[in-house]
């Protein structure tokens, strides 16, 4: 593919708000998870929540799909002005030539968790003020990103669990090089709530402890919440990073549980390659899905040596968010992103007993040098994987 200019990006996870905050975590290993509660979900566990959620208020326009997950949308348009460069772009090529392209896993079903509280004790019935389709509906967010940001071009959402939103990359610069659109706002947004908190749980997914990717004790994921944004244009003036390539697969291996070989995973690592024209050597860094899973973490070491080998520098940032789940691919590919602006490879946090049976080079301390080429890594319930290969700017 011709390389797509990533003209701004941003992100608000339990870290902070914005890229700056985000950076400074990263390079101080600090961690964003905490042991808490969540709403009625008091399941031992720690939790990547974004501070000031609750407190953020929708415009008047907006008032239908007030909740928390386009509330937390609301907060990504905010950080680093990135509502502001979308509008920029807006005025260049046309408002019905921008697109919105994002992820999501469980949308706004706190809204719905929340209002069964409410039934009609008699009837059963939903309060009246249930929007479910500006809510809970999958398509809520992008349509409620849409309007806020003043937009008519094409907008959808991906739903393919933990890769939804670094799929949104491959269908922004599918639909530019068809000529559809100039420029796409991509990403995702997942907030948490009581199906999965309770869902991962009765998977016996989450773990009581904080997560420990790569770790031989690793028990399961920390479940976070985030969103994240990226800025695609045909011809930007300026670009921070530049999308060189995205790799796709579905290996259908297991509802909820990875190849255990890591084939899918394997196959869009090298798609990603193949499409931005590079061998595995030319990569610096990659960021792994990493969810400190037993079973993920396992195949995902296996695939990494397949397609890199052991040499090539990777970590898990899951540590320091969370899990997002809808919104992981667009969280790692922002990190990724700044991983190249400031020539940092982060941490893999939480590691105490390195596993003997993993191979990767995993990286326990931040590490500091000019990168010029990242990878990211997103896979998702079903066999659903994905890659972004991005390049450093001029």
């Amino acid at each position: 593919m011709k390389p797509l200019a990533i003209a701004d990006h941003t992100l608000v996870t339990a870290l902070g708000h914005g890229r700056d905050a985000t950076l400074a975590a990263l390079r101080t290993s600090r961690s964003g998870l905490a042991r808490r509660d969540f709403e009625t979900a008091a399941i031992g566990t720690w939790i990547g929540e974004v501070a000031g959620v609750d407190d953020t208020a929708l415009a008047p326009a907006l008032a239908a799909y007030d909740c928390r997950n386009n509330r937390l949308a609301e907060l990504g348009l905010r950080a680093d002005g990135f509502a502001a460069s979308v509008r920029r772009a807006a005025a260049r090529y046309g408002a019905a030539r921008v697109g919105v392209f994002l992820g999501t896993s469980t949308s706004g079903i706190l809204q719905t968790e929340l209002a069964y509280r409410r039934r009609d004790p008699a009837s059963g019935a939903l309060p009246a003020d249930l929007h479910y389709a500006e809510t809970q509906n999958t398509y809520s967010v992008a349509r409620c990103v849409r309007a806020a940001l003043g937009l008519q071009g094409p907008a959808y959402v991906v739903s393919t669990a933990c890769s939804s939103s670094a799929k949104v990359y491959a269908s922004a610069a599918r639909l530019i090089e068809l000529g559809v659109v100039d420029a796409a706002v991509v990403g995702g947004v997942d907030s948490l709530c009581m199906t999965t908190l309770y869902g991962f749980k009765s998977l016996e997914l989450v773990s009581s402890d904080i997560c420990r990717p790569w770790d031989a004790q690793r028990a399961g994921l920390s479940i976070g919440e985030a969103a994240a944004f990226a800025l695609i244009e045909r011809d930007p003036p300026q670009a921070c990073a530049w999308l060189l390539g995205v790799g796709e697969s579905s290996d259908a291996h297991h509802m909820s549980s990875p190849h255990p070989q890591g084939a899918g995973a394997a196959a869009a690592m090298r798609g990603a390659l193949a499409m931005a024209g590079l061998q595995p050597g030319d990569v610096d860094y990659l960021n792994l899905h990493g969810t400190g899973t037993p079973g993920n973490d396992a195949a995902e070491d296996l695939a990494v040596c397949a397609v890199f080998g052991t040499t090539l520098p990777c970590s898990s940032t899951k540590g320091h968010t969370g899990h997002t789940l809808g919104a992981a691919g667009g969280v790692e590919a922002s990190i990724a992103m700044l991983a190249l602006q400031h020539g940092l490879m982060p941490a893999g946090l939480n590691l105490r007993q390195p596993d003997p049976a993993l191979r990767a080079n995993y990286l326990r301390q931040p590490r500091e040098q000019a990168l010029r080429v990242v990878a990211s890594n997103s896979f998702g319930f079903g066999g659903s994987n994905a890659c972004l290969v991005f390049g450093a700017a001029p």
